[in-house]
This record gives structure tokens, C-alpha cells and sequence, in this order.
């Protein structure tokens, strides 16, 4: 554990781009730690603000309790020193409580709340669902707004007041006018992050609404080009940052939306194109075909480390 408070994590996340690594898997769907453990060191050799183990990219979703706490005490021992570890909650109220205190005694710098698994619920039970877990930990957490997690200003503000550890506010819905509300509102109170699948699509627009850092999937198997595609962003280097969109991220986004659930399936298969396999993707979750990794081949052409 590296030690950051709740207020020096979130100015720490705010200072760069967040690593969201894969979780590897042997071919009969094991977790494979040793494959883990060596991408977060190669990871590790690039600076980042922060390492969200077992996140969305990381198949959260596919993952047991007791494997989560794998999976993270294994980031938490390998992080590059000083990096914060933030971990996943999520799934129903209890057991989100449940992974917070145990990220809390894995050494987990943080934790990053999902949506409440399946049940659409009113703001008021949005709201008792964060402060379960806030009032759980004494780490800062992170809320996810998106799918049936969709935080009005006035929750998000009332949850500010209520909850001192509540320190970040990640997007994955892209409503602007939503966190136009939020952000008008709550200023610096929080830190806002990106959190849209391929989120530096998203990254020119963002910024001008404080939303200075956002979780790079690409970042996985194209380590440079998502450090140098931020730096842009933060340079205001628009035209940079169109050439880039232009001429990889779109086509990249166009690959990735010919299914569904492909968001994770093509950070996998972009690792073993470059030559980092990290295994299958576990169900419900799909792997792409050879038609879908062939186009993916050339893509990469284009950002060859």
C-alpha cells in the first residue's frame, strides 16, 4: 500500500493517464498470476497517475470475490512504487461493501464503484448504495456513472457533503449535459475521469469540462501511443489529436463496435498481435474472429512501438 489518503488520491489520479490492465487467463480460464504479474511490470516502465486492477477492462464482471482479491494483491505487489492500486466494488449493495473492506486489507490504495448489478433504482437508493461503501472504507472511492448507475447533480452533491472519502467521478454515460450539471456544481471537489470504452475519443471534449484524465484500455498493448495521445490532449494539441483520431482511433472504434462486448476482446487481441498474450476472454464475453484480428494487425501497423 503506498499510502495516499483519500484527497492525495484523487490529486494524484487527476495528474495523468490511468492504466486499466486486462486480467490474463490460461486457455481453460484460470487467472494466469505469472502472465499478470509480468504485464504489470512491463506496464510499469511507463509513468501513469494511477492502476485500476481488475476493472472493466480487467472482466470485473467475470470474476468470483476470492478471485478479485487475487487479482488485486497480485497489481498491489507488482505496481511500479508510488503508483496507487485502486480496486473494484460493485454487484449489490452488501457484497460491494464486502470487496471495499477487503481491497481496504489487500493494500488497495482506492476503490472504483461499479453500478449495482441489474436493478434500476431511484437517486435515493443510488445514493444509500455509495454511502454503504464510503462508510465502509477508509480509502477514496471512485463512483462509475453509467448503465443503470446514472448520478444527478443533486446526488452527486448531496454524496459530496455525506461522504468526506467519496473523491472521484468517473463518466461512462458521455451525457455532457449531465456532467455539465455536475461539474458546475461541485467544481474541484471531485476528481473527473473518462470512462467511456476507447475513452480518448472522448478526451478533446472532456477536457474542457475538467475532466483531465480518463482509463486507456489501448494503453495495454500500445503503451507510447496512449501516453503520447494524452499528452496531446493535455497540450491542446487539436490538430495532433485529430491526425491520431484519424488515422487510429476511429478505424480502431469501428473494428471494436462490429460486435458486442468487443471493447475488452479487442485489448486482448491487441496484446497478442504485439506479442504480450494475455489469454482468452472468459464468457459471457466473446474473442474476436480471424477476420476481426486480421484488421486489427493492420491497424497497429500504424502505432508500432
Amino acid at each position: 500500500m503506498t499510502g495516499y489518503s483519500p484527497a492525495d488520491l484523487a490529486a494524484r489520479l487527476a495528474r495523468g493517464l490511468l492504466s486499466f490492465p486486462v486480467t490474463h487467463f490460461h486457455d481453460d480460464l484460470s487467472f494466469d498470476e505469472n502472465g499478470y504479474r509480468e504485464h504489470i511490470e512491463r506496464l510499469g516502465r511507463y509513468r501513469v497517475a494511477g492502476l485500476f486492477a481488475a476493472g472493466g477492462t480487467g472482466e470485473f464482471f467475470s470474476l468470483s470475490g476470492a478471485e478479485v482479491d487475487t487479482v488485486l494483491r497480485a497489481a498491489v505487489a507488482t505496481a511500479p512504487p508510488g503508483t496507487p492500486v485502486v480496486a473494484p466494488a460493485g454487484y449489490g449493495t452488501a457484497t460491494a461493501v464486502e470487496l471495499a473492506r477487503a481491497a481496504e486489507r489487500a493494500g488497495a490504495d482506492g476503490v472504483l464503484l461499479f453500478p449495482p448489478y441489474l436493478t434500476e433504482t431511484e437517486q435515493e437508493g443510488l445514493a444509500a448504495h455509495v454511502t454503504a461503501v464510503c462508510r465502509a472504507t477508509s480509502l477514496g472511492v471512485v463512483v462509475y456513472n453509467r448503465a443503470n448507475a446514472r448520478y444527478s447533480a443533486e446526488t452527486v452533491e448531496r454524496l459530496a457533503v455525506d461522504c468526506p472519502n467519496l473523491v472521484g467521478f468517473k463518466d461512462g454515460a458521455g451525457d455532457l449535459e449531465q456532467l455539465t450539471r455536475i461539474r458546475a456544481r461541485l467544481r474541484d471537489r471531485l476528481t473527473y475521469i473518462g470512462g467511456q470504452p476507447t475513452a480518448e475519443l472522448f478526451a478533446l471534449p472532456y477536457l474542457q469540462l475538467g475532466v483531465s484524465t480518463y482509463s486507456s484500455a489501448i494503453f495495454n498493448f500500445a503503451p507510447r501511443f496512449a501516453l503520447d495521445f494524452y499528452a496531446a490532449v493535455r497540450a491542446g494539441k487539436r490538430e495532433t489529436v485529430l491526425d491520431l483520431l484519424e488515422d487510429f482511433v476511429i478505424p480502431y472504434t469501428e473494428l471494436r463496435d462490429r460486435r458486442r462486448g468487443h471493447a475488452v476482446s479487442i485489448v486482448k487481441a491487441g496484446l497478442r498481435v504485439t506479442g504480450h498474450p494475455a489469454g482468452p476472454v472468459r464468457p459471457p464475453l466473446v474473442d474476436l474472429d480471424a477476420a476481426e484480428r486480421t484488421r486489427l494487425t493492420e491497424l497497429l501497423q500504424r502505432v508500432a512501438e
